[in-house]
């Protein structure tokens, strides 16, 4: 297993869309080990999830985890270690409930992002298993987050406004100014 280097913005590979997996590459040696580099580079990282283009692989490939209390997200629910390939989310509610996001790709940074809470997401296990669940809270804007790097989509695209985007250091993840 390996680190890999995070890309961060203004890598033009992360704005590109990724292609589909398919059945006959997840066998590979390759493709597994692309998937315990991934969970390694997140976990050395300290994120919650990371997407194969983050470290300039363009397929639809994401891994998250989270256990226990996140130093870079404290106060919130765990989220299961999960390989999601070709995913396809559906929002099943408005874009609403609010988050102060960052982004491994945005290092030191982060802003108010409005995601919907409840989606339906359709997808391939690391065994191409296909799943199809009903997804809600802070679960469903961790995967929106991930997914949205497949088709070339940063959170900072996603902003509710430039206003509500600032340093790590000056805001905490309830966007409360930091002494």
């Amino acid at each position: 297993m390996a680190v890999r280097k995070i890309l961060k913005i203004g890598n033009p590979l992360l704005r590109q869309t990724s292609e589909d997996v398919t059945e006959s590459e997840i066998q590979t040696k390759d493709f597994k080990k692309l998937i315990r580099d991934m969970f390694e580079t997140m976990r050395h990282a300290d994120g919650v999830g990371l997407a194969a283009p983050q470290i300039g692989v363009l397929k639809k490939l994401v891994v998250v985890g989270q256990e226990d209390d996140n130093e870079r997200y404290p106060g919130t629910p765990e989220v299961p270690n999960q390989i999601i390939i070709n995913p396809e989310i559906t929002p099943l509610s408005p874009p609403a409930d609010g988050f102060w996001e960052g982004c491994l790709s945005v290092p030191g940074m982060r802003g108010y992002v409005e995601r919907p809470n409840k989606i339906r997401m359709k997808w391939r296990d690391e065994n191409f298993t296909e799943h199809d669940e009903i997804i809600e809270g802070y679960r469903a804007i961790v995967l929106q987050h991930e997914c949205d790097h497949l088709f070339g989509v940063l959170y900072v695209d996603r902003l509710k406004s430039t206003k509500l985007f600032g340093f790590n250091d000056d805001i905490d993840t309830a966007g409360k100014l930091l002494d």
